[in-house]
């Protein structure tokens, strides 16, 4: 016998949040251009190429998430969640171009140096502009370690890496004024630019593993392998547990071996309760539980070669 334990509670739509990172990368496109064109910092530009990443990123995030709030069909049977490690993955590919693009134009600006402008009214609007990203890409965080998404967490670690870009411009226009060396602000967007290269690899790097159902974190494993020590006695054991994250929602595998006389109520009752605490611990959880007899060889011939040691 299979059971699966269904999640009942139906996920809340995530695209609003989608909309306000669009509404903040206009935002803040027309004020760093703005500070661009007072300062002619090529540090500002950069700033404002990756604002301009952001706006592309969120609206594949927006994609993404009108896709995810989608119900399971005859054709996806298992939903659509695994479309934000897509949105995921190209959010860290944008962020890549950004940094070729800053990298670039910092070493153009590096061999032909230019004088900067209006360094004050500069540094104003890019603080402003930065205030704007770090309040929405907390927001996002926190809506994404909320809800689960790989979508929001991709975007808001990408607004805040805004932000850090941002400080860095500013520390780079800060030395222009205080000593007067202009090549500071390139060098300054060349460091900026090899950290959002690191941000880009770690954002691909963890949404290639959810699209490969890599198995669930090792603390969220070893809840789930408490619940069926619990359960584990001289008539029931566990053995192949299997776990992977998709979105969302996180799914687990395992058999349950009980005496070969249970009848097809008691051990689906007991496979009911042992679900039900594996969904209460892990949030999002679908548990499949295969039910065999303990008695019978063959039920041991079945362990799959990737699983979870209990």
């Amino acid at each position: 016998m299979t059971y699966a334990l269904k999640e009942t509670e139906k996920a809340p739509p995530l695209t609003r949040y989608a909309w306000l990172s669009i509404g903040a990368a206009i935002a803040t496109i027309a004020l760093k251009l703005l500070a661009y064109i007072q300062t002619g910092s090529v540090g500002l530009l950069s700033d404002a190429a990756e604002s301009l990443v952001n706006l592309v990123a969120a609206i594949v995030a927006l994609i993404a998430l009108q896709q995810v709030a989608k119900p399971a069909d005859s054709r996806f049977t298992y939903g659509r969640s695994k479309v934000e490690y897509f949105s995921a993955t190209v959010e860290g590919s944008m962020i890549f171009l950004a940094a070729v693009f800053i990298v670039y134009s910092a070493i153009e600006r590096i061999i032909h140096p230019t004088p900067l402008e209006n360094l004050g009214i500069g540094l104003l609007i890019s603080v402003g502009a930065s205030v704007i990203n770090g309040t929405v890409g907390l927001l996002l965080l926190r809506a994404g370690a909320k809800h689960r998404s790989p979508t929001l967490r991709a975007d808001g670690t990408h607004l805040l890496t805004d932000v850090v870009t941002s400080v860095g411009v500013l520390i780079g226009i800060g030395l222009v004024a205080l000593t007067g060396w202009e090549t500071g602000d390139p060098i300054v967007a060349l460091l900026v630019g090899a950290n959002i290269i690191w941000t880009g690899w770690r954002l691909m790097h963890s949404s290639v593993e959810g699209l490969m159902d890599v198995t669930l974190p090792a603390a969220q494993n070893d809840a789930l392998k408490d619940v069926l020590t619990r359960y584990t006695s001289h008539d029931v054991t566990f053995h192949g547990l299997q776990t992977r994250r998709s979105g969302r929602d996180s799914f687990a595998n395992v058999d349950m071996l009980v005496p070969g006389d249970w009848t097809v109520r008691k051990g689906h009752e007991f496979a009911d309760r042992v679900a039900s605490d594996m969904s209460a611990a892990v949030p999002g959880l679908h548990a499949i539980i295969h039910v065999e007899p303990i008695d019978d060889p063959l039920s041991y011939d079945d362990i799959p070669t990737g699983y979870v040691p209990l």
